[in-house]
């Protein structure tokens, strides 16, 4: 019966989402609420259940979810990412163009989220493509890859960061871990894919796409934005600053009493570190460069302003995870497990999987996730981290029409159904598949 319940309550949020266009966030409360009751929640004990799983979701990660995109909305609107992709692009050279992107992607995604990113690359992915003769797609797919994974895998993405909260693991080793699995991943569904990809619809390579959606484009001056090491140094700070803290951790354990190693682990945290590098970019991308301090404030205010929504709809995540705990479907699964010799990691990845194709939100299908899964947790010594990456690999997998970047990705490369499905959805499954070899094969190593 739990089980027919969560079927029910998922099939319910995907009809008020994709049938009846329902806000995702109201769609989340009224299928927590239905979820809840149903799972035989006391009335009196259901709204303190779903306001524990918002408070208790938020909690964590509003800090680092909310400076770090204030961190990438001052980076891009000082022109330090297109700083960093035109540098790379230049250094690599024509020949190795496609290399280019994805390094380049790869660093402007770990300071940006997926959107952004998108958002912010494409049109430097157009005028390369332009200038160079080279077809769209085959610059666009490393440039999707990379964006994908980094979205998946890093923290301060929402659902590596939102995951590593639930499940207790630490987000700087989920950091230094995911790094060593999103770089392998992503030249095997980046450059290698895109081979494959031109024999298998190769009219998709003759798109000249249309960008037109996004409106008047900002055109920088790369003269007039900061340095490319300036620039680097301040998207990457606060990923520096939180693998230098793991890997003193790794190194010398808990350092007890030491002044230096307590320094460091406080300097490490994710939201010290975040604020720390949101400081620097303040001076960095603004008040050095004669910004005012009112047209700084105004970027950080206009970040705040477009993830409020992205706020609620993973506190509604979080409700539903803890409609799921506190109805007792974690225990069931765990029962049902229990002896078996599945590990958690593939367990995890198989429910975010089969989350994700049914509700096309990947931070929800991650989230909703480790509601059925933290239960079954304390009977394995499973690796959080590792179990983390999991949850968010198969949160990637199989994007498709009820997930709003299959449509963003089909109208800016111009591409038919056919060709998303054999490019974008193909890219998203073979990300999840390929990170989830590397994490198993991680485990292995580890142990």
């Amino acid at each position: 019966m739990p089980l027919l319940i969560v079927a029910i309550g998922v099939i319910l949020l995907i009809a008020l989402i994709s049938k009846f266009k329902l806000n995702t966030f109201v769609a989340l409360l009224i299928v927590s609420f239905c979820v809840a009751l149903t799972l035989g929640i006391p009335m009196e004990k259901v709204v303190s259940t779903i306001e524990a799983g918002i408070g208790g979701t938020l909690g964590h990660i509003a800090l680092i979810f909310g400076l770090g995109a204030m961190l990438g909305r001052l980076v891009a609107d000082a022109g330090g990412a297109q700083r960093i992709a035109m540098t790379l692009i230049n250094k690599f050279g024509e020949t190795k163009i496609e290399w280019a992107v994805v390094v380049s992607s790869f660093i402007v995604g770990i300071a940006m989220f997926f959107e952004v990113g998108l958002v912010l690359l494409i049109p430097i992915v157009f005028s390369i493509a332009r200038e160079m003769k080279v077809s769209l797609l085959s610059l666009g797919i490393p440039m999707l890859a990379a964006l994908l994974a980094t979205h998946s895998f890093l923290p301060p993405h929402p659902g590596p960061t939102v995951i590593a909260g639930e499940y207790g693991a630490d987000i700087g080793t989920v950091l230094l871990y995911g790094i060593i699995v999103a770089i392998p991943t992503v030249f095997i569904a980046g450059p290698i894919f895109t081979r494959l990809a031109k024999k298998i619809v190769p009219s998709a390579f003759g798109k000249r796409g249309s960008i037109d959606s996004l409106g008047d484009q900002k055109v920088f001056n790369l003269d007039n934005t900061p340095s490319f090491n300036i620039s680097l140094l301040t998207a990457m700070f606060p990923v520096i600053l939180m693998l230098i803290a793991t890997g003193v951790k790794m190194v010398f354990g808990n350092a007890g009493t030491n002044v230096v190693f307590k320094v460091i682990a406080f300097v490490g945290d994710p939201s010290v570190a975040m604020l720390i590098s949101l400081v620097i970019a303040v001076y960095t991308m603004g008040i050095n460069r004669n910004i005012s301090i009112k047209e700084i404030t105004r970027s950080c205010s206009s970040a705040a302003a477009s993830i409020g929504m992205m706020l609620l709809i993973i506190g509604g995540g979080g409700a539903f995870k803890q409609v799921l705990i506190n109805g007792g479907v974690g225990k069931y699964i765990a029962a049902i497990f229990a002896g078996t010799s599945m590990s958690p990691i593939l367990l995890a990845w198989i429910v975010a999987a089969i989350l994700r194709v049914s509700l096309g939100s990947a931070t929800v299908a991650a989230i909703s996730t480790a509601g059925l899964v933290i239960p079954m947790l304390a009977q394995y010594d499973a690796n959080l981290a590792l179990v983390t990456l999991a949850t968010g690999c198969g949160s990637a997998i199989a994007s498709h029409v009820n997930d709003a970047g299959f449509w963003m990705v089909k109208e800016y490369f111009g591409l038919t159904l056919k060709e998303t499905f054999a490019t974008w959805t193909l890219l998203s499954t073979i990300t999840s598949v390929v990170g989830l070899i590397f994490i198993l094969a991680l485990d292995a190593i580890i142990k």
